[in-house]
């Protein structure tokens, strides 16, 4: 009894591989096909292979060569920059940048879930024992902000303090209009807000009443569009960035905020910002803290972001 033969082609073109199959032993394939089909997966094999080590290996360098900064919205501006100039001149290297505000950032290092833990205030003294290295990178006022429109052009640190305590409620108790005022404030994970209640509010509370707003960006933009508003921003915001509304920034104690009186500490509302790690930075971490104490960032991006470079002044 015969058998037949059935042909099944799969491919395109001239490129199509003919497999044949049959119902009888007498009727199966040649030996020189059989070993030209094994040679072929041979080939085929070692070639996965070959492909899955390359990607195992890229995975692990792309593992080896990734850090994360995360931390207060004030240092973004810097950490972003320099992370962009960074990579292009480490082209394996990847910086990932956040902002999640400053005890975000501290207790992310912290947990090791993040290499650098950026933050505009000083450790907590509960937070001294967790073994984290500071590194200051520069140096920032915080300017007190008001509408364009607010004719009052300063105050005393005694009266910001009882402005944000609540005691002074209205704009005509300080030289103003007859207005109420409106407190901006930050939320407790700002090292903004933390710096400004160590610096200015002493043992007073802030009052309760005052909007809280988790960013510096968000405050600039709700201050700047209430005649009654006042908050609190880094020096380095003051100025619009990507638009063209404009704030205030009171003198204090008959100072003004700006690079000169902050690196002189003569402005009394200054404070350093600081990268954390969670012992000494070592590798791709250490080389990317140095690129940010270089002149490269420290003259360009950090002047250029308002703020002082960490050799030219100091904050109180």
């Amino acid at each position: 009894m015969q058998h037949r033969k059935s042909r099944h082609v799969y491919g395109r073109g001239h490129r199509s591989v003919l497999f044949l199959s049959s119902r009888a032993g007498s009727d199966r394939p040649s030996r020189g096909t059989r070993v030209y089909s094994a040679a072929r997966l041979g080939v085929l094999a070692a070639l996965a292979f070959s492909l899955l080590m390359s990607a195992g290996c890229s995975n692990q360098k792309q593992r080896v060569d990734e850090i994360s900064v995360s931390g207060s919205t004030t240092i973004l501006p810097i950490a972003e920059q320099a992370a962009e100039l960074f990579m292009a001149d480490h082209p394996t290297a990847n910086v990932l940048v956040s902002g999640l505000g400053s005890s975000a950032g501290i207790e992310a290092v912290s947990a090791g879930t993040t290499q650098i833990g950026t933050s505009s205030r000083d450790l907590k003294e509960e937070e001294q024992g967790l073994g984290l290295i500071d590194t200051p990178i520069a140096y920032d006022g915080i300017a007190v902000i008001v509408s364009e429109e607010n004719p009052v052009s300063g105050l005393t640190i005694e009266q910001l303090r009882s402005v944000f305590a609540g005691e002074i409620t209205n704009w005509s108790e300080v030289g103003g209009e007859d207005r109420p005022i409106e407190l901006v404030n930050r939320d407790e994970a700002s090292g903004t807000r933390e710096a400004f209640k160590k610096i200015v509010m002493e043992d007073k509370p802030f009052d309760r009443r005052a909007a809280v707003l988790p960013g510096t960006g968000q405050v600039r933009d709700v201050v700047a569009r209430a005649p009654g508003a006042i908050g609190y921003i880094s020096l380095g915001f003051v100025a619009p960035r990507f638009n063209s509304i404009s704030v205030k920034a009171l003198k204090i104690d008959g100072v003004a905020p700006n690079e000169k009186t902050v690196a002189d500490q003569t402005y009394p509302i200054g404070r350093l910002l600081h990268f954390f790690t969670k012992g000494e930075p070592t590798g791709l971490t250490k080389e990317y803290i140095d690129f940010v104490l270089s002149d490269t960032i420290q003259q360009g991006v950090v002047v250029d972001a308002g703020f002082i470079p960490i050799a030219e002044g100091g904050a109180k």
